[in-house]
């Protein structure tokens, strides 16, 4: 295939919450460690992609994505730091 394309299945964790794997669709789980698949737990089929370096992704470098997939055969997307300022919305007034 075209080194400026991958076709990617994205899947996500069902023990926390916006953490995701983006793995090259060939290969699938078999590339990810034991120690992290023990961690993520059983993957949850979120949706294929047809990633391409000239089409961004939401939250995360498409290019740093694919390199990540065709180098080691995957890519974690952590979920997003906590924003202590959108925390302090939703804390009761005099805590």
């Amino acid at each position: 295939m075209d080194a400026s394309r991958l076709i990617c299945e994205v899947v996500k964790s069902p023990r926390r919450d916006e953490m995701y794997l983006y793995l090259d669709k060939a290969q699938g789980m078999a590339p990810v460690p034991q120690a992290l698949r023990e961690r993520f737990g059983p993957p949850i089929a979120v949706m294929t992609l047809l990633l391409r370096a000239d089409r961004p992704l939401a939250r995360v470098d498409v290019v740093k994505v694919m390199t990540a997939i065709r180098d080691q055969g995957f890519y974690l997307q952590m979920p997003p730091a906590k924003d202590p300022e959108m925390l302090d919305l939703f804390t009761p007034r005099g805590e």
